[in-house]
């Protein structure tokens, strides 16, 4: 049975349309472009950060980090770019009796604006930074399933990424759901391995009760 479902941050519960703006307007680069060239990048299969080498070569993503943060203007994010469909899936998954976190790789930073926004709504908040590994690093399950207090085959993790969320979630042990929505979800939900890896793809965590009640009425 699913007893716990673990979330994903960046396009799960996050629409980060906002944040990469701002690094487009950080590197003088028009919004579109930087998008064109974001959603290329991800469709050749390259790592996200081989966007910034193109626009300014030897970027150095974390070094950037800390300048935007002396300049007054970190990356944020806030109540404003929840996805609408959030808040009531969580309240409907915890009337559910079904045990709540999020993990994802976010700094501490984002790990403050986190607990700021969810700590009310899930039993658990970790990040990368937190753990010490990020996705897709198998270390960085290993601590999710240590900090769940339930096993890997009974832990749902929903995440928009293949690569970095259901790959190595479902060797982790645990099952999983791809939210289509966000430049992965969007594009990575085609490729070959989508179905056999995700135990369900879905449009919005508002499926997520039905689903999960389903399965584990079928468990019992």
């Amino acid at each position: 049975m699913m007893r716990a479902v673990v979330f994903d941050v960046g396009e799960c519960l996050v629409d980060e349309t906002r944040e990469y703006g701002t690094w487009a307007d950080w590197l003088g680069v028009p919004r579109h472009t930087f998008a064109a060239m974001f959603g290329a990048v991800i469709a050749c299969g390259q790592d996200y950060r081989e966007t910034f080498q193109v626009f300014r070569p030897g970027f150095d993503l974390y070094a950037e980090r800390e300048k935007r943060a002396a300049a007054g203007q970190p990356e944020t994010f806030g109540e404003e770019d929840v996805y609408p469909d959030v808040r009531p899936a969580l309240a409907q998954l915890r009337a559910d009796g079904l045990w709540l976190g999020i993990a994802g790789n976010q700094t501490v930073r984002a790990g403050r604006i986190l607990r700021e926004l969810f700590t009310a709504d899930v039993d658990l908040i970790g990040t990368s930074d937190d753990w010490g590994a990020a996705k897709p690093d198998p270390a960085f399950f290993t601590r999710l399933v240590q900090a769940v207090p339930f096993a890997a085959g009974e832990i749902l993790y929903v995440g928009d990424r293949l690569d970095n969320d259901i790959r190595p979630a479902a060797a982790a042990g645990m099952y999983t759901a791809l939210i289509r929505r966000g430049p992965w979800g969007t594009i990575q939900q085609h490729e070959a391995d989508a179905d056999r890896l995700a135990t369900w793809r879905i449009d919005s965590l508002a499926e997520l009760s039905e689903k999960i009640g389903k399965f584990n009425a079928r468990e019992r």
